[in-house]
């Protein structure tokens, strides 16, 4: 029996995954949750062992960045499924430089990913190469490894709020929320994405993800 772990921010989709293992016969659900952190709580807790499989959402809602949670979960002695969306290559490299065994797409059918957890299961590679080229052509958009909370300051600086406006919103002092600024120029500068100004900081925000276009007028209403 392969026991699974489901993590993601979307119960609906959990509950779907869940009864298709369920189906499967050989696969044993034994954590559904929005987080890594609740999982690896849960273990603690329990003092179960390690799920043979994660499926890991790409991004999930609290914050954390990809290459950290496929880490913590490597780390744990789990193998980590992405599932995700096809439409962030930048992310999808990350992950597979963090260690994921390979991603599946959300468009896929249910049974594919299922085949997917069997193929890990069993200690064989995923079939990426559809991945894999979409990575290797996007080498412009180097991921800049931001924290989260450099990436909170990124997304409300580069939607539009002046930094003070960004600092007292997130309860930070000026200086710290400049100095996550700072980090955040640097980190682009080091993986060859420039942005010198803020309309190139809201351009990185918006190729990474961080920033989507609805967010501006949300974040401007402070939604």
């Amino acid at each position: 029996m392969t026991r699974v772990a489901l993590i993601d921010d979307h119960e609906s989709v959990r509950l779907g995954l869940e009864a298709a293992c369920a189906r499967a016969g050989s696969k044993d659900v034994v954590f559904s949750g929005s987080t890594v952190t609740d999982y690896l709580k849960w273990r603690a807790a329990t003092m179960a062992g390690p799920a043979d499989v994660v499926v890991l959402d790409l991004t999930l809602g609290d914050g954390t960045t990809v290459t950290e949670n496929v880490r913590r979960l490597v780390v744990d002695g789990s193998s980590v499924i992405i599932h995700s969306v096809a439409d962030r290559p930048a992310a999808v490299r990350e992950a597979l430089a963090a260690g994921a065994a390979g991603v599946v797409s959300k468009s896929s059918r249910i049974d594919d990913v299922i085949a997917a957890v069997r193929t890990v299961a069993k200690g064989e590679p995923l079939n990426n190469v559809e991945w894999a080229s979409a990575v290797e052509g996007d080498r412009e958009f180097a991921d800049a490894q931001l924290s989260a909370r450099e990436r909170e300051v990124l997304r409300l600086y580069a939607a539009g709020l002046p930094l003070k406006v960004v600092a007292d919103r997130l309860g930070v002092a000026y200086s710290t929320a400049k100095e996550n600024i700072t980090r955040v120029r640097v980190k682009y500068v080091e993986v060859g994405r420039p942005a010198p100004t803020k309309v190139d900081l809201l351009r990185r925000a918006m190729e990474d993800g961080i920033v989507e276009p609805a967010d501006q007028e949300d974040i401007a209403r402070g939604v």
